[in-house]
């Protein structure tokens, strides 16, 4: 449904996106996250054709994202979206949907439909009387009165409460469901983790590991084991050479921590395990709980955006290469799937949705 190759976009001697390349197939949730500046928004333009590459191929539902047809075939949801104050949502909605040619009882049947099951009861009430919450579900609804089979979502959930978000977060889940593609990036690393089914990550323009959310834990993150115990397990051979293979451990007494009336030493492997259970065994207690922690997308994130990566200006526009030579390659998808000029939004095949 979405298939991008070597995308790159400068801006002078400024590169806002570095030779991506990824693919998004039809009915997937597919996350794009990073930190302030990774480039994400920029990417999102481009799908949405509200910015044109400097360089590579972009397709987006079997169209060039600069095809004014692909955006007929797509929604847009920006992350800060103005709406017209004076207008009711069922006003504000039919306008864009007049825009698309969408037919009066054509667009008033997915308005309601949408606006149901976004659980938006004041359709009648004017838009800046409206909260933030109610705002960002008419602006969602928006995205849909064209019936895209493309969703483009740049932070749905930002400033929502808590019911609001979770409202959201089940409706982009739904969007799947329905055979919708969904484009989704949130700097909330719970709400990417809980909705898409695969994950860029971007850091300097850059695509840095991309795959399922369990593929790039399992990659990128480390998996440990919490054993407590009901005495501080003794200063063994085995445990020693186990806990010696940890990173930043000071000493064997930094492992284990004493928590109420247990002990808790955090090993790396099952082995680790054995090694603190035959410990305790050897100071004369006994294993009581056992307790694995796997890292969070979240967990993850902050290592993969912390490393260091190559610079991202030079005098002639181009990306400066890194040590090894050349651009850092991405991680490689497990799935192996194939793989800022703003238009006039005043027409329906420009949609207005662009104009933030």
């Amino acid at each position: 449904m979405i298939e991008v190759e070597g995308l790159r976009k400068t801006y002078g001697d400024f590169a806002a996106v570095v030779d991506s390349t990824f693919s998004v197939a039809e009915g997937e949730v597919f996350g794009v996250v990073g930190p302030n500046g990774a480039g994400k928004t920029t990417t999102l333009k481009v799908l949405a054709g509200l910015v044109d590459p400097t360089d590579g191929e972009v397709e987006v539902a079997g169209f060039a994202s600069d095809d004014p047809e692909m955006r007929r075939r797509l929604g847009f949801l920006p992350e800060e979206s103005p709406l017209y104050e004076e207008m009711t949502p069922l006003s504000y909605l039919r306008f864009f949907a007049d825009l698309y040619d969408v037919p009066r009882e054509t667009a008033d049947e997915r308005i309601e439909a949408a606006l149901d099951r976004l659980e938006l009861d004041h359709r009648e009430r004017r838009l800046g009387d409206m909260s933030k919450g109610m705002k960002r579900k008419v602006a969602i609804a928006r995205s849909l009165v064209n019936d895209p089979d493309v969703l483009v979502y740049d932070e749905p959930a930002s400033g929502l409460d808590p019911v609001t978000t979770n409202s959201v977060l089940a409706f982009t889940r739904e969007l799947r469901e329905t055979g919708k593609t969904v484009v989704f990036s949130a700097h909330n690393l719970y709400h990417v983790e809980s909705v898409c089914d695969r994950v860029a990550v971007m850091n300097e323009g850059r695509i840095v590991a991309r795959g399922s959310v369990d593929g790039i834990r399992e990659r990128h993150g480390e998996t440990t084991y919490r054993v407590f115990t009901d005495v501080s397990p003794a200063r063994t051979d085995a445990l020693a050479e186990v806990l010696d293979d940890i990173d930043d451990l000071d000493d064997l007494d930094a492992a284990t921590e004493e928590v109420g009336d247990r002990f808790r030493t955090t090993v790396p492997t099952m082995d680790g395990v054995e090694a603190v259970r035959d410990a305790t065994a050897a100071a004369g207690g006994e294993v009581v709980d056992i307790r694995t922690r796997e890292p969070s997308l979240e967990d993850v994130f902050l290592d993969i955006v912390g490393r260091p990566m190559p610079g991202r200006y030079t005098g002639s526009g181009a990306v400066a290469e890194d040590s090894a030579g050349g651009d850092r390659a991405p991680e490689e998808d497990e799935r192996d799937a194939p793989e800022e000029d703003e238009r006039d939004a005043t027409r329906p095949s420009e949609p207005p949705e662009g104009t933030e």
